[in-house]
């Protein structure tokens, strides 16, 4: 009998969050760099919509009902596809040194 070599699946999307928008682009460009040298197809970045969360606070506990601040949380988020991913690929993304404060995920599909 003839061994069938394991290949990898046909698609890994990654996902990347962080509240600062450069960290997320520096990691981005990380994330692309190591899969276009692993020889991949890369689909992407693609910008998904910032979430903006507004948090309105009463700047005195009693008496200036008027007078509140107002604060906000953005969550930027990016997407990429790799399509035909090498066992190379998964192992360098695995590898893959990513700056505090940015969340990634990775799908295999």
């Amino acid at each position: 009998m003839a061994t069938k070599k394991a290949k990898a699946t046909g698609k890994i999307r990654i996902s990347v969050k962080a509240f600062e928008h450069k960290l997320v682009d520096d990691a981005v460009a990380k994330i692309l760099a190591t899969v276009k040298d692993s020889g991949a197809i890369v689909v992407g970045p693609i910008p998904l919509p910032t979430k903006i969360e507004k948090i309105t606070l009463n700047r005195s506990t009693f008496v200036n009902k008027n007078a509140r601040e107002q604060f906000e949380i953005r969550r930027h988020k990016r997407l990429i596809d790799v399509l035909d991913p090498t066992a190379k690929t998964m192992e360098l993304l695995q590898s893959l040194s990513i700056p505090s404060g940015v969340g990634v995920e990775i799908k295999v599909m």
